[in-house]
């Protein structure tokens, strides 16, 4: 990778979530900081392990892979009972708030992610007032992620106190990382800021260990006897914005078809939910495994004809499937029940990798997925160029050079802050 030269200042990554947690947010935040650690000197604040690793004893402060991590102490409550889950919300902010108060110096750049919601203000705050030059990455968009999931009212008090605290802090940042060109276009929208503000950076493909794979050596497909079957699969979140009971109904409208099979692999709040409908409907063309290891995804991702991406209604703009890029490296076309002006929408018609389904189309899933089936040379086509799409374009070595482009070059004249970048997309 041709890196950009880095000064002599440190580059501080911020999550809640970091190595060794597998979880999204960990993953992309500890691979961002490692791909950085080759060309620049990188540290990290996060909290113990508390989500896939909970539990696991780390040291308080270790270098990992050339990367310095402090880690802050925070409660470990309850994440399922909201009143402890806002008290494990309050102390790790807090305590990454103490952690870069007294680390961050004058010249350093930061990058902070937008999980917890209330992480960013407060890094910002200590960035501010150590001299720092502070970096949003956005990965859900708020208070519009709250609004779709149903946990506050649209246009309610809360819902306008969340927008107006996210448009004071958008403006405060001196470059903001969106994952998608929808994303953009909303964030460009709620807080009117100059283009040059708001860089599109999509997560990227594992394409070095997500390899297309035959399905009749499938160890996951073999194990569950569906290696001869035409088999859409769903990997990845198994929650109330997945747009799970659509893809349910599809199910239900293919059930006559006894060749196609669908295969969920994840977790999430609607598992419970998924596994009723399965019984009470009679749906034995659905098959459910539980989550697994990340080490594995090369294995369930390649456990399907066809990948499927899923989001409910509203959501362009709000949220991007990271999975999806990794279907890519599979070399496995897409069907994505999204709206069409989503980012994983205009990637299919981009790269020509499969198919777009309107949520709620059950006729339009249903003929896409027959189509499918009855063209297998173009399912090889469309692999294809996927996996091109993810060695290429979304490739880990060329979003890490975007991120050393944010982090690291200078701002053009007459920004808010001493470094910047020139936004783009992919």
């Amino acid at each position: 990778m041709s890196g950009i030269v880095a000064r002599e200042r440190v580059i501080w990554i911020v999550s809640e979530v970091f190595y060794p947690e597998e979880t999204s947010t960990g993953h992309y935040m500890t691979r961002i900081a490692a791909g950085l650690s080759k060309t620049c000197r990188v540290k990290a604040i996060c909290a113990r392990p508390t989500y896939s690793r909970r539990g696991t004893r780390v040291p308080s402060h270790e270098t990992w892979q050339g990367i310095e991590i402090f880690r802050c102490w925070s409660t470990a409550l309850n994440k399922n009972v909201l009143p402890l889950r806002l008290v494990n919300l309050v102390t790790v902010t807090l305590g990454i708030f103490a952690v870069a108060l007294r680390c961050f110096r004058r010249g350093d750049a930061v990058l902070v992610v937008t999980n917890p919601p209330s992480l960013p203000f407060l890094v910002y705050l200590a960035a501010r007032m150590r001299g720092a030059r502070c970096v949003l990455r956005v990965d859900d968009l708020y208070p519009e992620a709250m609004i779709i999931a149903g946990l506050v009212r649209n246009k309610g008090l809360t819902a306008r106190l969340v927008n107006a605290a996210t448009r004071w802090l958008y403006s405060r940042m001196s470059a903001i990382v969106v994952l998608g060109r929808d994303m953009a276009h909303r964030v460009h929208t709620k807080a009117h800021l100059a283009a040059s503000r708001v860089v599109v950076i999509p997560n990227w493909s594992d394409s070095d260990e997500v390899r297309p794979a035959l399905g009749a050596r499938n160890a996951l497909l073999l194990g569950l006897g569906l290696q001869t079957k035409f088999v859409v699969g769903y990997a990845g979140n198994l929650g109330p914005l997945q747009g799970i009971p659509f893809l349910v109904d599809c199910a239900e409208h293919l059930r006559g078809d006894t060749e196609v099979q669908f295969l969920f692999v994840g977790s999430g709040k609607m598992v419970p939910w998924l596994k009723e409908q399965i019984s009470a409907r009679d749906l034995s063309n659905i098959t459910v495994v539980g989550q697994r290891p990340r080490s594995e995804q090369n294995d369930f991702l390649n456990a399907c004809d066809v990948g499927l991406v899923s989001l409910v209604p509203g959501m362009a703009g709000v949220g991007v499937p990271s999975r999806s890029y990794n279907l890519l490296a599979a070399g496995k076309p897409i069907l994505a029940c999204v709206e069409t002006d989503s980012e994983i929408a205009q990637l299919i018609v981009d790269e020509r990798v499969g198919w777009i389904v309107a949520p709620g189309d059950h006729g339009a899933f249903r003929k896409a997925v027959l189509a499918a089936k009855a063209d297998r040379p173009s399912l090889i086509e469309m692999g294809r160029r996927a996996r091109s799409a993810a060695e290429g374009k979304y490739s880990f070595e060329t979003i890490i050079r975007r991120y050393e482009q944010v982090l690291v070059a200078p701002l053009p004249s007459g920004s808010r802050s001493e470094a910047g970048v020139v936004s783009s997309s992919l």
